[in-house]
């Protein structure tokens, strides 16, 4: 057991140093006056964050051994300072100094959980609601009709990204079926025939089945599988969902690459969706399609307003996940089935949602 442990952490460290090489391929150039666009992107054991001298020092964390340790100085009012930093899992620590200096420089510190679910969202520019817009989302959350035309015009742009994604990401014949549905959904939503908002979501539930059934069958490419073995199930993309431990529907606790790195993607869609609206003095709570439904009674409007870009995250990932070869290494299999990803590969799946 000692000798096949051993070759598990080696494999593993190679597969984290594989990963890392290439999050740290070289970028575009940036102009002399354009600001950073891409986030900062933390993971691992003994990630450090504090104030040295006026700046914000950063120690990346450990995710293998052994590993160069990563340190970042970022200095005030600087043009290389990123968006926003997001912390992968892992672990660390920082001061109340250091939440001072990114609400100063508005610098939102952004928490992603190993499910992909955003934990926390710390620092940045703090939420100032603007009474106008906060106004407006009572107005029509309260207005039926103006809720539904909000709502329609939401799954609209939803489905017109879905076909977009399924015209570039998958394969013609796969793609066919669903892009008939979708079309037909587009057409019902468009054309003013919906009646309520339960309606809507029953146009959507159709059109998402078909979306996703198109993903089925298509393959995944492995290496190595003698010395890392993987399920079967892993060979080939079975669809969003998984069955918990419930017995119903969820996609929370992944059991699946696939759907392992979408809940990763979805969570940093999720993270930048929450910053933009409460940097834009709208009240992330107070959700009009959403409000009525208790797994979104958190920040509501988040989800609201991330409907439209789903589709778009799941063409990059697609992208992503069929064009690189996979290892075993890559993933761990917890005691209850659930899959999690590597830190350096969920770094990666942060850079391609990034668009990098």
């Amino acid at each position: 057991m000692a000798e096949i442990s051993g070759q598990d952490d080696v494999a593993w460290a190679a597969r984290n140093e594989y990963w890392s090489a290439r999050n740290d391929r070289p970028r575009r150039p940036r102009g002399k006056h354009e600001r950073a666009r891409e986030p900062l992107i933390l993971c691992g054991h003994g990630v450090s964050l504090k104030i040295d001298k006026g700046t914000l020092l950063i120690r990346d964390g450990f995710t293998h051994w052994p590993q160069e340790r990563r340190e970042l100085r970022l200095f005030k009012g600087a043009r290389d300072l990123p968006p926003r930093i997001i912390m992968l899992d892992g672990s660390g620590s920082l001061s109340f100094d250091v939440v001072s200096w990114l609400s100063e420089q508005g610098l939102p510190l952004v928490r992603v959980n190993y499910q992909g679910d955003v934990a926390s969202v710390i620092g940045g520019a703090g939420f100032a609601m603007c009474p106008d817009k906060v106004r407006w989302q009572i107005e029509t959350r309260d207005d039926p009709e103006k809720r539904l035309a909000f709502s329609c015009d939401l799954i609209g742009r939803k489905l017109e990204s879905s076909l977009e994604t399924l015209r570039l990401a998958i394969p013609a014949k796969a793609a066919a079926p669903a892009i008939t549905r979708i079309e037909a959904a587009l057409g019902k939503v468009g054309g003013g025939s919906v009646a309520s908002i339960d309606e809507l979501r029953m146009i959507e539930a159709v059109a998402a089945g078909a979306y996703f059934a198109s993903w089925q069958g298509l393959q995944l490419e492995w290496r190595s599988r003698r010395r890392h073995p993987i399920p079967d199930a892993w060979l080939t993309i079975n669809g969003r969902n998984s069955i918990g431990g419930s017995r119903s529907l969820s996609n929370r606790n992944a059991k699946h690459p696939l759907n392992a790195v979408l809940n990763y993607a979805y969570g940093l869609l999720y993270s930048q969706v929450q910053i933009e609206l409460v940097a834009e003095g709208y009240d992330p709570r107070r959700g009009i399609m959403h409000h009525d439904r208790k797994e979104a009674a958190a920040l509501a409007f988040v989800f609201d307003m991330i409907e439209p870009r789903r589709a778009g995250i799941d063409a990059k990932v697609l992208k992503f996940m069929l064009s690189s070869v996979f290892m075993g290494a890559d993933f761990a299999i917890r005691a209850d089935g659930v899959c999690r990803l590597s830190p350096q590969l969920a770094r990666r799946v942060c850079h391609v949602v990034a668009g990098e």
